[in-house]
């Protein structure tokens, strides 16, 4: 039995169109796969440990194969856990509003949290990194009011799904599927928000 993770990056609850969307592939994808888990993790509810000096610390310990010690232990802890959570889902659902062209700094946090070596890669000297995140699959709900695909670059630019996407193949995650509301500020808004619905729900049903 699958069991799908909604990682929400948006803190507007109620207010926000990306939460409003994955709610919308959730209802689709429960409905047309029974039996199904589906979780949610709100990386703004004060569960997500921060990544400081300690943490840091000890990632270099693990890269020089050595083991954390002293104060560098629990932060490395939280960040294992804070991995195993993730790791245990085989199906995610992301929702992503742009933020300043890029991503909301609460999903760049939980990106340095989770990528570990041994966790989300491995790393040689002569070949590289190497993803171990293979066999998940992933929807992206990326969502902006400013910017669209037509826009010119006076209204920003997309450094969110770039960097989302990538960062994503760099785990080992190449089975993604992406849905998109861009209405920029003279666009129709309801004819876009209607659309990204649909794309929603057609992704959930064999997701």
């Amino acid at each position: 039995m699958s069991r799908l993770l909604h990682v929400s990056a948006s803190p507007r609850g109620a207010e926000s169109v990306s939460l409003g969307i994955a709610e919308t592939f959730a209802e689709e994808y429960r409905a047309t796969h029974p039996g199904a888990e589906v979780d949610h993790f709100d990386l703004w509810d004060g569960t997500l440990p921060e990544f400081g000096p300690a943490a840091v610390a000890a990632k270099m310990a693990v890269i020089g194969g050595a083991e954390p010690a002293g104060e560098q232990v629990e932060p490395w802890r939280a960040a294992v856990r804070t991995f195993e959570r993730f790791d245990s889902y085989d199906r995610y659902l992301f929702t992503v509003p742009m933020w300043n062209s890029g991503l909301p700094y609460k999903l760049k946090q939980f990106i340095d949290v989770v990528s570990q070596p041994a966790m989300i890669f491995d790393l040689g000297p002569e070949t590289g990194y190497r993803p171990l995140l293979t066999g998940k699959r992933a929807a992206v709900v990326y969502t902006s009011s400013v910017w669209g695909p037509e826009a010119g670059p006076a209204f920003g630019s997309d450094f969110q799904s770039t960097y989302f996407g990538d960062w994503l193949r760099w785990t080992g995650i190449t089975d993604i599927q992406e849905i998109r509301h861009h209405p920029t500020l003279t666009g129709d808004y309801a004819l876009e928000r209607k659309r990204a619905g649909e794309r929603a729900r057609q992704v959930a049903r064999t997701f």
